[in-house]
C-alpha cells in the first residue's frame, strides 16, 4: 500500500480539508499520514487516519511567545509579519526534521502553503510535492489580486492591461522583500539537510518541487485566471465537519431550539478568532434582538455569552447541519466557514479579522450572496443595518442558487483523484 503524507500547521479551518482529502485518499487504497500541530493529532486519529505532530499546539505557541492565549491570538490577527517572524520561521528547522521523519516510505507529500518545510523535505526525499491552496487569494494572480489591507496598493479585479502590469510589478517587489527577509534562515535549514540554496520567495512563489497545485475552493468564488500555472486545478471545497473527528449530530438542546421557532441568525468566529472575540458575541445578541430575530452563537467557549429564549449559545455545532437551518450566517470569513455558508445557500455577512478573510469577504460581496463589515465597525447599529440588508429576497434567492451549485461539488474526492492520477506511472 503506497503511503502519502499530508501536512498542515494551521487552525482547525485548515485541518478539516486535509482530513477530508486524507479520508478520500484512504478510500482509494492509499496509506495516509497527517502531519499536524500536536493539539490536532487526537482529532486526526479519531477521524480514522494516522496523525503525527510536526509542531507544537497553540498553548505551546502562546507559552513560547510569553503571552496568554487571548493576547497571542490578538497579536497574530493584528500583524501578519509577526506571524511569519515569531511563529512560522522559528518552527522551520524542527518541523523540517519532524516532517522528514514522517516521510519514511512515502511516495508523495501533500502540503498547505504555510508548511515551509514541505518543499525542503520533498526535494530531499525526491518525491512529488502537491501544493494545497485553501485561500483563493493565494494564487496571487495579476488578473484577480488579493483584496486585503496588505495588498491595498494593487489594482483591483478585474484588472485591465495597465493594472495587470502594475500588479506584476508589485508582486516582483514583494518577492524581493520576502527573499531578503527570509532567505538566510531557509537556506540555513536547507544546508543542514545537504541541499543547495534556494532563491524562491516564501508564499508568493510556487515551490520548485511542486508537481501539482490543488485549489480547494469552488470555482464560483474564484474562477481560474489566464496567468495561473497549467499544473493548477480548482477542485471545489474539501469538507470535513466534526469537532471531535468522529461522526457528529446536533446537540439535542440546539436541535430543539431550531425546531421551536423561525430560522435564526447564526454567528460564528471559527476556531481561531474565538480566542480573542472582543465584543463580537455581545454585539451579535444585541443586533439579533434589535431585529426581532432569534440567534445561535457559536462561541468556541461556553463562557462567552448566556442563552436566553431568543438566543442559543453553544461552543460548537457541525456547520453542515446547522447552517442550512439558518436565515443568515454572520462569520469571520475563514475558508471553512465561507465554504460551508456557500454550500448552505444562505445570505452571509462577513466580518473579517485577518489575512485572507478580507479577500473572502470581498469575493462573497462580488458574488452577490452577502455583504462585508469590518470588525472595527461591528457595532449593534451597523450590524443590525447590514443584517437587514442581506435578508432581502433578491440576495436570498442568489445565495440559494449558488448554494445549489456548490453543494454538488466534491472537493475532497476531486483532490484525491488528482493526486492519484499524478502517482500513476505512464505506460
Amino acid at each position: 500500500m503506497r503511503k502519502i503524507v499530508l501536512a498542515t500547521i494551521g487552525s482547525l479551518g485548515d485541518l478539516h480539508p486535509f482530513i477530508a482529502i486524507g479520508l478520500a485518499l484512504q478510500a482509494r487504497g492509499f496509506a495516509v499520514v497527517l502531519a499536524v500541530p500536536a493539539d490536532h493529532v487526537a482529532k486526526v486519529e479519531a477521524a480514522g487516519l494516522t496523525g503525527v505532530a510536526i509542531v507544537g499546539g497553540f498553548d505551546t505557541l502562546a507559552k513560547a511567545l510569553g503571552l496568554p492565549p487571548e493576547q497571542a491570538a490578538r497579536r497574530i490577527m493584528a500583524d501578519q509579519t509577526y506571524l511569519m517572524d515569531r511563529i512560522l520561521m522559528p518552527w522551520l528547522a524542527d518541523s523540517t526534521t519532524a516532517l522528514d521523519a514522517a516521510m519514511d516510505g512515502a511516495v508523495a507529500l501533500v502540503a498547505s502553503l504555510f508548511v515551509f518545510a514541505a518543499p525542503i523535505v520533498a526535494e530531499l526525499r525526491g518525491v512529488p510535492l502537491v501544493n494545497v491552496l485553501l485561500q483563493p487569494m493565494a494564487t496571487f494572480s495579476a488578473y484577480a489580486p488579493p483584496s486585503t489591507p496588505d495588498f491595498r496598493m494593487m489594482a483591483p479585479a478585474p484588472a485591465g492591461p495597465v493594472g495587470r502590469a502594475w500588479n506584476r510589478a508589485v508582486y516582483r517587489v514583494m518577492r524581493g522583500v520576502l527573499r531578503h527577509r527570509h532567505a538566510r534562515p531557509v537556506n540555513a535549514v536547507r544546508a543542514a539537510h545537504g541541499l543547495p540554496p534556494s532563491a524562491q520567495a516564501l508564499l508568493l512563489e510556487t515551490p520548485a518541487a511542486t508537481a501539482l497545485t490543488l485549489c480547494c475552493y469552488s470555482p464560483l468564488i474564484a474562477p481560474s485566471q489566464p496567468d495561473l500555472p497549467a499544473t493548477m486545478r480548482i477542485t471545489g471545497f474539501a469538507v470535513f465537519d466534526s469537532d471531535t473527528g468522529a461522526p457528529e449530530r446536533l446537540d439535542p438542546a440546539l436541535d430543539a431550539f431550531l425546531a421551536a421557532g423561525p430560522a435564526p441568525l447564526v454567528f460564528t468566529l471559527g476556531s481561531f478568532a474565538t480566542f480573542a472575540p472582543g465584543d463580537f458575541y455581545a454585539t451579535a445578541a444585541a443586533a439579533g434582538q434589535a431585529l426581532g430575530l432569534r440567534a445561535v452563537l457559536l462561541t468556541g467557549n461556553d463562557a462567552q455569552a448566556v442563552s436566553t429564549e431568543m438566543v442559543h449559545v453553544c461552543r460548537y455545532a457541525p456547520h453542515s447541519l446547522l447552517f442550512p437551518r439558518a436565515c443568515a450566517i454572520i462569520h469571520h470569513g475563514g475558508a471553512g466557514s465561507t465554504g460551508q455558508a456557500l454550500r448552505a445557500g444562505k445570505p452571509q455577512l462577513v466580518v473579517p479579522h485577518m489575512g485572507d478573510q478580507h479577500d473572502n469577504a470581498c469575493r462573497i460581496q462580488r458574488m452577490g450572496v452577502g455583504r462585508t463589515l469590518s470588525s472595527r465597525q461591528f457595532t449593534t447599529t451597523r450590524a443590525r443595518a447590514a443584517i437587514a440588508t442581506i435578508l432581502s429576497p433578491s440576495l436570498e434567492s442568489k445565495a440559494a442558487q449558488i448554494g445549489a451549485q456548490v453543494s454538488r461539488e466534491n472537493g475532497a474526492g476531486a483532490a484525491a483523484d488528482q493526486i492519484a492520477s499524478l502517482l500513476i506511472a505512464p505506460d
